[in-house]
């Protein structure tokens, strides 16, 4: 397992879009997940440590944005399962309803979306205001492959709330860190 850090944001940049199968048999694009105020696109999987790590946090903070803030957020998963066999479609359906996410689960089988976003861990996230525009790419808190201490500045959900209430995300951002993003060989 290799470890990295997300690139600084790049503010202004448009999310690419995607048409890509969720857990729940439907079809996500970009243009459909927008909220009202912005979205998160993160690319998460089952098996990594860092994304273990944050889960039941993720899943309480992308709910707060979405009730109290209309910000959206879709997870993507694009890993290859061939590898990874706890990052299948069948397993991550299991740990989606185990977790009860909030959002869009979706699979990246081609890995285009992955390449598309310059995507380099998991989790990276994504954090666009309403005009698709990059206002956010940093970690989620201070956790690593161990869960942080309660009470930890929550860095993205801070961030997207000033989106939310700015449509402009903080000047100031720390990267995130998380495993690499296991390409297919060729």
């Amino acid at each position: 397992m290799v470890s990295l850090q997300t690139p600084v944001c790049n503010f202004g940049w448009k999310a690419p879009d995607f048409d890509l199968p969720g857990v729940d048999g439907k079809r996500y694009t970009l243009q459909s997940v927008m909220g009202e105020h912005g979205l998160v696109v993160m690319f998460i999987c089952n098996h990594c440590p860092y994304v273990q790590a944050i889960r039941p946090r993720l899943v309480r903070d992308c709910r707060e944005l979405r009730d109290r803030y209309g910000i959206n957020s879709i997870a993507i998963m694009s890993n290859d399962p061939a590898d990874y066999a706890e990052d299948s479609f069948a397993n991550m359906q299991r740990v989606a309803a185990e977790f009860d996410f909030p959002f869009p689960y979706v699979y990246d089988a081609s890995q285009a979306v992955a390449r598309a976003y310059d995507a380099v861990c998991t989790p990276d996230f994504f954090g666009f205001n309403r005009g698709f525009e990059l206002q956010y790419r940093g970690r989620f808190d201070a956790s690593r492959k161990e869960t942080a201490p309660e009470g930890v500045r929550r860095d993205l959900f801070e961030a997207m709330v000033q989106v939310a209430q700015t449509q402009k995300g903080p000047l100031e951002q720390i990267p995130g860190m998380g495993c690499s993003i296991k390409w297919r060989t060729a």
